[in-house]
C-alpha cells in the first residue's frame, strides 16, 4: 500500500554526546520494516525522473520496487548492474543534489530516501550473500587503472564485467583511495570499502599496491613493455591548497589531506598507533566544505574544543546539509563571516593562536556566492594548538610531469574529451585527476564513460 507520507522515514543515529567520542559508524540503517516502508513512498513514475540525476543510471524506481516487494537480494542485483560501489554510493554521495534533487515526492514534501535504500540493500547483500562474483572469460586484452578511488575503480569494474584484464595500480599500501584515506570511518566503515574491493577481485581485476606511476613506471612503459592496450589515470587529487599566509609552516598545522591521512589510513586515532598526530586541546579547521567537516568531526573524537573558520555564511557553506548538522550536533563551533590572516606560534614553534578578522558579504562573485569583504580593524585571535586547513586540493603534478604529451588545464587537471580521452593515444582520465576535488558519485561516473569509450575503441581494434 503507498505511503503517502510527505517525511522520509528518519535514520537511526548514534547519539551525537556519544558518537562524537567514537569512531563508529554514525548511521546505523535502516531495518527490513523501516525500508519497506520508506520504498512504499516511491510513486514508480513512468519517466524516472530520478534517474536523470544519477550519474552512473542506477534503474532507481526498479530496485526500489523490488524493496517493496521484500526481495532485497532482487534490489541489489538491480544495482549492481550498473554501479561497482553501491553500499558506498549509499553512504557518501550527495543525494540531495542528484537522484533525490529530482524525486517528484520532493515537490510537496521530502523526496524518497532513495540513498538510505540503496545502503540497505547492499548492506543485506553483504551481510546474507556468501556467493563470490563470477570472472568472466578473458578476452585476452589487459588495460592499466592508475588509481583505487572511486573512478578507478569503477573504470576497473566495469571492464572486468566484460572480460578484460585489469590491473589496478595503487600508490598507497592499501587500495580503496579517497574512500580509506579522505573519509572518516564514521561515515563510510573501511570493511565495506573492503568489501566493494574484494568483489572487484573476484571478477579477475589485480590490484597492484605501493605502485607510485609516474616514478616506479611510466605510462609509456605500460603501454610498450607490459602491453597494457588501454590506460585509465583515476589518479584524484592529492595536493593540498594553502592559503599562503604567516604560520603555516608551525608544528601543529595540518593540511586536512594529511590529518585525514593519517586518521583514516593510519589510524592515529587508536592508542596503539604507529602514526603520530597532535591531539589539540584547541582545534580550528579553515574551510566549509563536506571535507573541513570531516576533519573536524575526528579533531573532536580525539577529545579537543573544535571550531570551524569559515568567511561567508551557513547559506553559502558549501558542505552537505546532512553533514553539517552532524557537526553542529556533535558540539563543533561555526564562525561564520571569519577569515584567517596570521598563524601564531609559541617559542617551541608550535602553533599557538590563529589571528582573524570579520568579514561580510558582497556582491556575487564568479562562483555565483556572495563575496566576502573584510571588515578593515576587525583583528582577533582565536586560541590553536592545531591548526587544519580544509580548503581543496589539486592534481598531483607527477603524471603529467613524467607523460610525454598530457595536456593539462591551469589547475593541473587533466584535460580529456567527452569520452575521457586525453591528448595521449588510448590513454584516458576521469575524477578527481580531471575535475579537480568533486564527488564520489561524479568520479565513478567519469569511470564508467571512461570504461565504455575503453571498450569500444578496443574491441574495434580487433
Amino acid at each position: 500500500m503507498a505511503n503517502m507520507s510527505l517525511k522520509k522515514n528518519p535514520m537511526p543515529h548514534q547519539e551525537a554526546d556519544i558518537r562524537n567520542k567514537n569512531f563508529d559508524e554514525v548511521a546505523l540503517g535502516y531495518t527490513p520494516e523501516q525500508a519497506i516502508e520508506e520504498a512504499n513512498r516511491c510513486l514508480n513514475c513512468k519517466n524516472k525522473p530520478c534517474m536523470s540525476g544519477c550519474p552512473v543510471m542506477v534503474r532507481i524506481p526498479e530496485f526500489i520496487a523490488k524493496v517493496k516487494d521484500g526481495d532485497f537480494e532482487g534490489a541489489y542485483q538491480i544495482i549492481a548492474k550498473t554501479s561497482s560501489l553501491p553500499a558506498v554510493c549509499g553512504r557518501v554521495c550527495p543525494q540531495e543534489s542528484q537522484c533525490e534533487k529530482h524525486c517528484v515526492r520532493g515537490v510537496k514534501g521530502e523526496p524518497v530516501a532513495i540513498g538510505r535504500l540503496e545502503r540497505f540493500v547492499a548492506d543485506y547483500h553483504n551481510a546474507n550473500c556468501k556467493e563470490k562474483a563470477i570472472k568472466p572469460q578473458s578476452n585476452g586484452i589487459k588495460v592499466a587503472v592508475i588509481g583505487s578511488g572511486p573512478s578507478g575503480l569503477t573504470c576497473a569494474g566495469d571492464l572486468a564485467k566484460k572480460g578484460y584484464e585489469v590491473t589496478v595500480f595503487e600508490a598507497f599500501h592499501l587500495a580503496g583511495g579517497v574512500l580509506v584515506y579522505g573519509i572518516p570511518e564514521f561515515r563510510l566503515p573501511k570493511s565495506i570499502v573492503q568489501k566493494e574491493i574484494d568483489t572487484l577481485k573476484d571478477l579477475g581485476v589485480k590490484i597492484e599496491t605501493n605502485m607510485v606511476i609516474g616514478k616506479v613506471l611510466s605510462i609509456e612503459e605500460l603501454i610498450k613493455e607490459y602491453d597494457f592496450k588501454a590506460v585509465f589515470i583515476g589518479s584524484g587529487a592529492g595536493l593540498p591548497k594553502f592559503m599562503n599566509i604567516s604560520g603555516e609552516n608551525l608544528n601543529g598545522v595540518y593540511s586536512a589531506n594529511e590529518f585525514l591521512t593519517r586518521i583514516n589510513l593510519m589510524k592515529a586515532y587508536k592508542e596503539d598507533a604507529s602514526t603520530p598526530i597532535k591531539r589539540g586541546k584547541k582545534v580550528v579547521v579553515v574551510g566549509g566544505g563536506n571535507v573541513a567537516m570531516d576533519a573536524a568531526r575526528c579533531a573532536k573524537r580525539l577529545g579537543g574544543e573544535v571550531r570551524i573558520v569559515y568567511r561567508r555564511t551557513l547559506n553559502e557553506l558549501p558542505a552537505r546539509k546532512e553533514e553539517v548538522e552532524h557537526a553542529m550536533e556533535e558540539g563543533i563551533i561555526f564562525d561564520l563571516l571569519t577569515n584567517p590572516v596570521k598563524i601564531n606560534g609559541d617559542q617551541n614553534g608550535w602553533a599557538s593562536s590563529i589571528t582573524c578578522v570579520k568579514m561580510e558579504l558582497s556582491e556575487p562573485d564568479a562562483s555565483g556566492r556572495a563575496r566576502p569583504v573584510e571588515i578593515k580593524g576587525s583583528d582577533f585571535d582565536i586560541e590553536a594548538d592545531v591548526v587544519i586547513m580544509a580548503l581543496g586540493t589539486s592534481p598531483n603534478p607527477l603524471i603529467k610531469s613524467t607523460t610525454k604529451g598530457l595536456e593539462v588545464n591551469k589547475h593541473g587537471g587533466i584535460i580529456t574529451d567527452e569520452n575521457g580521452l586525453t591528448s595521449v593515444e588510448n590513454v584516458y582520465a576521469g575524477g578527481d585527476a580531471v575535475t579537480g576535488a568533486a564527488t564520489v558519485i561524479l568520479a565513478m561516473g567519469a569511470g564508467k564513460t571512461a570504461a565504455k569509450a575503453i571498450d569500444v575503441k578496443l574491441t574495434k581494434n580487433q
